[in-house]
């Protein structure tokens, strides 16, 4: 479906997957996703300038898009365009007819069931596991199982807590037909980020990770009601997760205080998305060894 030689995506990172992380996992034999946030088209034309000649797509978050996103990114040809995080279906033909590929994320067996409805290539099926935002309410497995059950004739990809084949054949039992990988890719060289922020990843474990909104208030933007996200614990989720109410009357000096976190490299403070599969990260390495976890598709 997606011409592919190893069963691996790049999960669309938004800032961190980069042209030369995207560029790297499609030349290794997986297929190489550019976070494009929002639909920053300034950043995706400088990004796509360095991943090249290299066959890439693009994920955008439909639900707080830029005007005129979907048609920035679709000018670039990408091979697939990667949706999430709102509606869906009004974006698929124009991918279509794009000679794009339409490969779109959910949460939950309904959100599945739309995406097929409108026109979805490949489902990717996000377990709570995940690191960034996603849905607080169901594990990889039940989700598979759950969506694959519904909609057995599907290309289903897992995406949570995934690291290498060991994850995929696991999670092969319920469904999937490959794994989207994110904090795993973030602990690469060729990922957007800071030296400090990629140690942290090798430092902690999964239980070091929480969901909440707090990022949302203090970075913004604020996402709709049922998203939450997935970060590595710091000061700040350890004063406010779960009084989230509370931050929101008093934020600004917390605002502040990310802002110096962010120019300092002060990860004890700074936002840093992981999810649950962070404790198999030992090293930074680079996304072809990462890739190259995988089986070659048999």
């Amino acid at each position: 479906m997606l011409g592919i030689e190893r069963p691996v995506l790049l999960a669309p990172m938004a800032k961190v997957a980069g042209g030369e992380l995207a560029a790297a996992v499609s030349n290794a034999g997986g297929l190489g996703i550019l976070g494009g946030g929002y639909g920053d088209a300034g950043w995706l034309d400088k990004e796509m300038t360095v991943a090249g000649d290299a066959r890439v797509g693009v994920g955008v978050i439909t639900w707080n898009m830029a005007e005129g996103g979907l048609a920035a990114m679709l000018s670039h040809e990408p091979c697939a365009l990667w949706l999430a995080f709102g509606e869906l279906a009004p974006h698929i033909a124009p991918i279509h007819a794009a000679g794009a590929k339409a490969i779109c994320q959910v949460g939950t067996v309904g959100e599945a069931r739309e995406a097929v409805e409108a026109g979805a290539d490949v489902i990717v099926a996000q377990g709570t596991e995940s690191g960034g935002h996603g849905r607080p309410q169901f594990r990889l497995r039940e989700t598979l199982a759950q969506i694959s059950d519904a909609l057995p004739d599907v290309p289903l990809v897992a995406a949570g807590g995934m690291n290498d084949q060991a994850d995929l054949d696991a999670a092969h039992e319920f469904g999937a037909a490959g794994a989207a990988l994110g904090t795993a890719f973030y602990a690469t060289h060729e990922a957007i980020d800071v030296r400090e922020a990629k140690g942290r990843l090798v430092d902690v474990d999964g239980s070091d990770t929480i969901r909440s909104r707090v990022y949302d208030h203090i970075r913004g933007p604020l996402w709709p009601e049922g998203y939450t996200g997935r970060t590595a614990r710091t000061s700040l989720t350890d004063e406010w997760a779960g009084r989230e109410d509370e931050l929101a009357s008093n934020v600004e000096p917390h605002q502040a205080a990310h802002v110096e976190a962010v120019a300092n490299a002060d990860m004890g403070v700074r936002v840093l998305w992981a999810g649950e599969g962070v404790g198999a990260i030992t090293e930074v390495v680079s996304a072809a060894a990462v890739v190259e976890r995988f089986e070659r598709s048999r």
